[in-house]
């Protein structure tokens, strides 16, 4: 087959292909997490129930796929808390309430997930052998690896709640708030206590929120 041909195709859409991609994903995380960056593409389509061929069609490339079970695993939270309260985010009377309490279950979710942890343990321990795989990630833009956050933000955009005039930098500045300092910490066997997480928490979403609410809804 022919890897540069399967790249330069459109990824497949539509309903099973989602269904497709999200089963290749949850195979290769764990091939790679037992495995590490050398498991071989036919053992990840074997695990997800599908032919080589339709894991290159997906993804292109190992370093692709490697790449989105990177993003997926940081993300994969925010589905099941930022993103299901958008709705709440951009109606609430009270944003910077509604925005702590999505984002203190999205920290936890997170921080307590054994998968995101092992994840970047195998990213710091592969980007040594395999430097390739960093810059498939720097080549790729934040709203690309983190695309329920970016979602979060075009809604609340789109409702006039926060004005962003630039989403990259909006994107790494939230998760730099809120997400990094617990991730930083872990990597030298210490964890953030729940009275210091939440004042980062309330102080960050202010933080945010000051620069990014227009000047109609900031508060008096």
């Amino acid at each position: 087959m022919d890897h540069e041909a399967a790249t330069a195709k459109r990824p497949p859409s539509g309903a099973r292909a989602e269904q497709k991609r999200a089963a290749i994903i949850a195979a290769a995380r764990e091939t790679f997490l037992k495995e590490g960056f050398a498991a071989g593409m036919d053992l990840i389509a074997t695990n997800a129930g599908v032919s080589k061929v339709t894991v290159y069609n997906h993804f292109g490339s190992k370093e692709a796929l490697f790449t989105a079970v990177i993003a997926d695993a940081l993300d994969a939270p925010v589905g099941g808390t930022l993103v299901a309260a958008i709705d709440q985010l951009a109606e609430a009377d009270d944003l910077r309430k509604a925005l702590i309490e999505a984002t203190q279950a999205w920290v936890a979710s997170v921080r307590d997930n054994p998968d995101v942890l092992a994840m970047r343990n195998l990213v710091a321990r592969e980007l040594h052998r395999f430097p390739d795989l960093g810059k498939a990630w720097q080549h790729q833009p934040p709203g690309h690896h983190h695309p329920a956050v970016a979602g979060a933000l075009e809604q609340l955009v789109a409702k006039g709640r926060l004005a962003i005039p630039d989403l990259e930098v909006a994107i790494i500045q939230l998760y730099s708030l809120l997400l990094y300092p617990h991730l930083v910490f872990s990597t030298y066997g210490t964890e953030l206590d729940a009275d210091l997480t939440d004042r980062l928490i309330a102080q960050g979403v202010e933080m945010f929120l000051g620069h990014y609410t227009p000047d109609a809804e900031a508060p008096s």
